[in-house]
């Protein structure tokens, strides 16, 4: 079995960012623990990262993992209700490992002497809050809708990609509040002066200074710090500074779930981008990161794709990839989706066809959250 890890926010009922859920399937606890390991350099700290295994019972095999202190463990009911699990459990707390409680089951009582920060339970198994040790966060959900009923049977936050299905723009009008954003994108791609762009961003200042602090991100690691728009451009040039200000679009919302959305579209344009690497000209890499951060505004700006898309001077390929799934962007930008989904078959066969091995989409899901999450979204 090849080791896949998949991954998923979590969310607090006001759907802001709580965690990251890591769910590593391998065929043993000695395979998970290396992946994990294998991504230790590139781990994401701005928030806590919940890890879950799939696909085989959990062992001590799992300590050679060192995880950073901002990691939690889930172990599941069946092997926390058990003598061996309780034991198990009590040598990761020894080896001061937070724990979670995985795969709450009736079926199964945890031992009080087992100290869980959270609890995940399926809502559609247990709709009403079940009685859980822990803090009690719902997963299993489908989309928004099931996610306010789980809210409102008590749960206090819910892990899964639900906020990207329901709840759909049908607008086909872009907000004029878009229009200063999308006027100095198009000046950039067109290559306007230095000057008149200047004066674009001179007339709002939150756009500058959000421009810059995306620049000056741990993810962009500039050894010095940018001061300027025109200093932007005396070290990055016209063509870089696209992948940039393309984030201003991202995240121009102020909706309640934008930041976990903001970090959604970020994540896919970075992994796009980090697993394409070697495998399309390094020109092409900018586009393939704006195609995967743009694949998310029509719920981000609750306006359809094409009519934010027609306002802009983009080039072909990213356009066929958003619009149509077509063109050359469109297979990396279907194995970014594919990460998002339970169907792992179907994440490795998009992977295979693509060259890419699973080791490389590994370390580009963690990659991917660790840089959105330098962006500061929240």
């Amino acid at each position: 079995m090849t080791t896949i890890i998949r991954r998923e926010p979590v969310v607090n009922r006001l759907k802001g960012i709580i965690a990251s859920r890591v769910i590593v399937h391998a065929d043993s606890c000695a395979a998970a623990a290396q992946a994990l390991e294998g991504c230790a350099d590139i781990w994401p700290s701005a928030h806590d990262v919940w890890v879950s295994i799939a696909g085989c019972d959990i062992d001590d095999a799992l300590l050679s993992w060192q995880p950073s202190a901002n990691t939690l463990l889930g172990l599941p009911s069946r092997l926390l209700g058990t003598a061996a699990g309780e034991e198990l459990a009590a040598t990761f707390h020894a080896q001061e490992m937070q724990l979670l409680l995985d795969d709450y089951d009736s079926a199964f009582e945890v031992p009080a002497s087992i100290k869980l920060r959270f609890a995940l339970a399926d809502a559609k198994h247990y709709p009403h809050l079940p009685v859980v040790p822990a803090v009690p966060i719902a997963t299993g959900l489908v989309d928004h809708a099931d996610f306010l009923d789980a809210i409102d049977n008590g749960y206090v936050g819910a892990a899964g990609w639900f906020l990207l299905h329901g709840n759909l723009p049908t607008s086909s009008r872009l907000n004029p509040s878009l229009a200063q954003i999308i006027h100095i994108l198009n000046q950039v791609r067109q290559n306007a002066d230095i000057f008149e762009i200047e004066e674009s961003l001179k007339r709002n200042i939150s756009i500058s200074f959000k421009l810059l602090r995306y620049i000056n991100s741990a993810g962009f690691g500039f050894a010095q710090e940018i001061e300027s728009f025109r200093h932007a451009v005396s070290l990055l040039g016209y063509d870089k500074l696209n992948k940039w200000l393309s984030l201003l679009l991202v995240t121009a919302t102020r909706d309640p779930a934008a930041p976990v959305l903001m970090q959604a579209a970020i994540a896919r344009g970075r992994f796009m981008e980090l697993t394409a690497e070697g495998k399309v000209e390094p020109k092409q890499l900018d586009n393939l990161f704006i195609t995967g951060s743009f694949s998310l505004l029509d719920i981000l700006l609750g306006t359809r794709i094409d009519a934010v898309l027609k306002e802009m001077n983009l080039p072909a390929a990213i356009c066929e990839a958003l619009l149509q799934r077509s063109g050359p962007y469109a297979p990396w930008l279907e194995l970014a989706t594919a990460c998002e989904q339970e169907d792992t078959a179907e994440l490795v066969a998009r992977a295979a066809k693509l060259g890419v091995p699973m080791e490389k989409v590994n370390r580009a899901q963690i990659g991917a959250l660790a840089f959105a999450e330098s962006l500061q979204l929240d």
